[in-house]
């Protein structure tokens, strides 16, 4: 069995405490960041649109983030109090929501920029694989994102404090407060690596052969997959539709949506695309030689 941390605060710089969650997201933009960077020079693309866009979708991404966890938790938690949807420590973030906002943040760049949304999307998508599995470890530190009870030797404690409530610890609940659950979080994590891993193969593999939108689409049916199958295993939803999570709902409507955008990019008679040749930066001009000559 796998004690869980005790506590989620890494260390504090003067009254502001910093978070295991909150370091796991910025070590995932980091690697984001360096991936994504690769990857658009790959394509023939200045890589520093990719810091040049990190604020407007970093920005909307924490937003949706944001957004979509308050609606998630909004009757145990926000419906009572309000205001803490909108004041620090702004603590829990929805990856759906997320997603979509810095889908949003790419679009408004591509069109400011006038670059191709499609190839924009599959520039980030081996970096944001990797990023969400880094990220998930955060769950870990704060006791969240686990299933049933189990007997598994990688089954994690968790404290009865943040149990939910069809496994709380007795006299509350039936199970005891040893017992040791499945690691969700965990199995999301490998399984989003292994994801980012054979984008990235995909794309280094086979550039000449895909299409703009394919590794996007790849996402979609991945990570659709992978989050509709661990819902399973999860209890305590709050927001549902249909007696259904609606992390679940939206798991489905990606797999359909990946699978539709690829049968439509490898349609009977597709042409096949043409990708620029990997970005080479310019050397600044040098200055002018001053005249030699005498001025008049």
């Amino acid at each position: 069995m796998i004690p869980s941390p005790s506590n989620s605060v890494a260390f504090q710089i003067g009254p502001i405490p910093v978070d295991w969650y909150g370091i796991g997201y910025v070590i995932g933009v980091a690697v984001l960041l360096f991936i994504a960077q690769r990857e658009a020079r790959r394509r023939g693309y200045d890589p520093n649109h990719i810091w040049n866009a990190l604020l407007l979708v970093g920005a909307l991404a924490l937003i949706g983030g944001r957004m979509y966890h308050v609606i998630d938790q909004w009757g145990p938690i926000y419906s009572h109090d309000p205001l803490r949807a909108i004041l620090p420590p702004y603590s829990g973030l929805g990856l759906y929501g997320g997603v979509f906002g810095a889908g949003l943040g790419i679009l408004i760049y591509t069109r400011w920029k006038q670059l191709p949304l499609r190839l924009a999307l599959d520039v980030v998508v081996p970096g944001a694989l990797f990023a969400q599995g880094i990220a998930r470890w955060g769950n870990y530190f704060n006791q969240e994102l686990y299933g049933p009870p189990t007997n598994l030797p990688w089954g994690i404690q968790i404290d009865c404090a943040h149990r939910v409530v069809e496994w709380q610890c007795p006299p509350l609940g039936t199970v005891a407060a040893n017992a040791g659950f499945q690691p969700l979080f965990f199995y999301e994590s490998a399984l989003d690596i292994t994801g980012g891993l054979i984008a990235l193969y995909i794309s280094w593999r086979f550039l000449k052969r895909i299409v703009p939108g394919d590794l996007a689409a790849f996402w979609a049916i991945w990570y659709g997959s992978v989050r509709g199958l661990l819902e399973f295993f999860r209890a305590g939803w709050n927001w549902t539709l249909g007696g259904i999570p609606t992390a679940q709902w939206i798991g489905i409507v990606l797999v359909v949506i990946g699978v539709a955008w690829l049968v439509y990019n490898h349609r009977p008679g597709h042409r096949r695309y043409d990708y620029l040749e990997p970005f080479v930066a310019q050397p600044p001009p040098e200055p002018d030689e001053p005249s030699l000559e005498p001025s008049d």
